[in-house]
């Protein structure tokens, strides 16, 4: 190889290096509007971590989480991580964060629907039931069975008689998942008063983010006591040796991402999968093969 093609090689290496670390700085872009609307890096959390700490460390755990995945498929693992919290802490970034550099087919999030007229009918955790992770899966809740005890409790969708059997069920129901093999850890987003309304009126004003808010969003401005009420009965009813919460300080939205990583690397010990070197093969070719002209009429518009 020539000294140019050399050159030209590395050059394409680096663009593909880089086009890698673009989605991390697409989705940092909605974090430093949030910064600019809000006059710098002060806001009600406090000022925000250094940029060039977080991507370094944020690439460095993203690495480790590649090794951690590849641990838990190689051992069977069955992983189930729950992200409760109130409406705009974090957990939607949080969980991109993680899943970023991950197989899809190792590692899916399950962020369900409010229940249908005959989930309804069903025995509660039924419709949660499917979506648990088999061997080698591990399975992120985007809000999940916890709901009965926040949104449901608060807006009145479930009756008392209903809210007292979840909190009967659920520690039994987290234990029968541990004694089957399921390693499950819940994390809970804490955010200030402050900080879920400075978020709020950002999404109120971006309309990148409008979509994210929801009538019953707003609704949940209004019931933030109530909120806090039904948050601190539920983890005094719900944290057990077998299944406790972690509360996770989301003020400051990098911090509370990188923590939530490192805190998911050391609940799962993990070491590297031995693996078998990959080799591309030589590409078969056939003397009698011509490959055909595509049909302008087919191709998309070089917009750009």
């Amino acid at each position: 190889m020539s000294s140019s093609d050399l050159q030209s090689e590395l050059d394409r290496i680096r663009e593909e290096i880089s086009d890698s670390f673009d989605e991390e700085l697409e989705l940092q872009f909605e974090d430093d509007q949030l910064e600019m609307l809000a006059g710098g890096d002060e806001w009600p959390g406090g000022k925000t971590l250094d940029r060039r700490v977080y991507f370094r460390e944020l690439f460095r755990l993203q690495h480790e989480l590649v090794r951690l995945q590849d641990w838990i498929a190689h051992n069977k693992l069955k992983v189930a991580v729950i992200f409760e919290g109130r409406d705009s802490a974090g957990k939607g970034g949080a969980i991109k964060r993680i899943t970023q550099r991950l197989n899809p087919r190792v590692c899916r999030v399950v962020a369900l629907p409010a229940p249908s007229d005959r989930e309804k009918t069903q025995w509660y955790f039924q419709r949660y039931v499917p979506h648990l992770p088999a061997a080698g899966e591990m399975v992120l809740f985007d809000r999940s069975w916890y709901n009965r005890a926040g949104v449901e409790r608060v807006m009145g969708f479930c009756t008392p008689a209903e809210l007292e059997e979840f909190f009967r069920s659920v520690p039994e129901f987290e234990r029968m998942l541990v004694r089957s093999g399921v390693i499950l850890i819940k994390f809970w987003f804490s955010i200030s008063n402050e900080e879920q309304e400075f978020r709020f009126k950002m999404r109120i004003e971006d309309p990148l983010k409008q979509w994210k808010l929801s009538p019953m969003d707003m609704e949940s401005r209004r019931h933030w006591e109530d909120y806090t009420k039904a948050k601190e009965d539920m983890l005094q009813r719900t944290h057990t040796t077998d299944s406790p919460w972690w509360i996770v300080d989301a003020d400051d939205k990098k911090r509370a991402r990188l923590n939530v990583i490192a805190h998911l690397l050391e609940a799962i010990p993990y070491r590297e999968v031995p693996k078998q070197d990959v080799v591309l093969p030589e590409r078969i070719r056939h003397p009698d093969y011509a490959r055909g002209p595509v049909p302008p009429e087919m191709k998309i518009k070089a917009v750009y």
